[in-house]
């Protein structure tokens, strides 16, 4: 019985397997797609050693919080292709490593690993290995933030990108200050800021940025006093592109974030300070994959 890419794209998607693996089993079982599954299920369990060393920087950056808002955490979970990356029991593999990671608090990615996983009795590690023979990619688990406090958990464009902010207040039980902690976490997302206020930035930092602008300002003709004068406003400029407090909200971009921070607290009767965020945006400074999906499935039906 014949078989079309199409056939391999439904295979694919009913079992989450690779493409050539989805081929060579409707091949074996001549073309019959349940025969198939059978014979990738038998097949299976030999083939997560083979996939680890390939690149995996698609995937999703997940965030999270618990039901009081007391705890959260983001994380970035890489898969080979945006495919599987939408594969249901791929993203319900990684919400199982969101939550053990809140209920264990690991130190680390290597920690995280040997930690029972919510729901089941095997290792997060041995979980992985399962999902990788099954799904038919190399997965990894990058990394991840914990934050114990009042925090806020955002993602954006189905997992491009996760943020995660923590505020020290005594008002998050109050009406408005979860919508207030979104637009913050949305503001991470949408801005990128670098540190949080200026005091955060480096020494090295910025005296190098004073540098080029001196040299740019100098370049221009502009005489040492003067030049003086302007670094100083540039730097100013730094602060309101690179440090979150100091950002124009993008909401309302006549006040900066800090400013949205004091007119909620105000309004709310309390106390609001941005303690911590981190974002991460998926396949960030990973190798990509070059490849043609489509005309690689094409190509393996001729």
């Amino acid at each position: 019985m014949a078989f079309t890419a199409k056939d391999v794209m439904k295979l694919r998607e009913k079992t989450g397997c690779g493409m050539m693996d989805c081929k060579k089993a409707l091949t074996e079982a001549d073309g019959d797609m349940d025969k198939a599954i059978d014979v990738l299920r038998e097949q299976g369990l030999a083939k997560a050693a083979k996939k680890a060393s390939r690149i995996a920087a698609e995937g999703v950056a997940y965030a999270c919080t618990n039901d009081e808002g007391t705890k959260g955490v983001a994380l970035e979970v890489n898969a080979e292709t945006d495919f599987v990356a939408k594969n249901a029991e791929f993203q319900a593999f990684v919400k199982t490593v969101a939550q053990t990671v809140m209920d264990t608090e690991p130190a680390d990615v290597a920690d995280l690993l040997t930690k029972t996983a919510v729901g089941t009795e095997v290792t997060v590690a041995d979980l992985l290995q399962e999902k990788i023979q099954t799904i038919g990619e190399n997965i990894v688990i990058r990394r991840f933030k914990l934050y114990d406090g009042a925090v806020s958990a955002y993602i954006h464009a189905g997992g491009k990108i996760s943020v995660l902010v923590k505020f020290d207040t005594d008002v998050a039980g109050k009406d408005g200050f979860a919508e207030y902690a979104k637009d913050v976490a949305m503001q991470v997302a949408a801005v990128n800021p670098s540190y949080l206020k200026k005091d955060d930035v480096p020494a090295e930092v910025l005296e190098h940025e004073k540098k080029i602008m001196t040299e740019q300002v100098m370049n221009s003709g502009k005489p040492a006093n003067i030049a003086e004068k302007i670094v100083m406003g540039k730097i100013g400029k730094y602060y309101e592109e690179n440090c979150l407090v100091n950002q124009a909200f993008i909401k309302e971009n006549k006040i900066s974030v800090d400013q949205y921070t004091k007119q909620t607290a105000k309004t709310l009767g309390g106390k609001i300070e941005i303690v911590e965020f981190v974002r991460f945006e998926k396949g960030e400074g990973l190798e990509k994959r070059a490849d043609d999906f489509a005309a690689e499935v094409a190509s393996m039906v001729k």
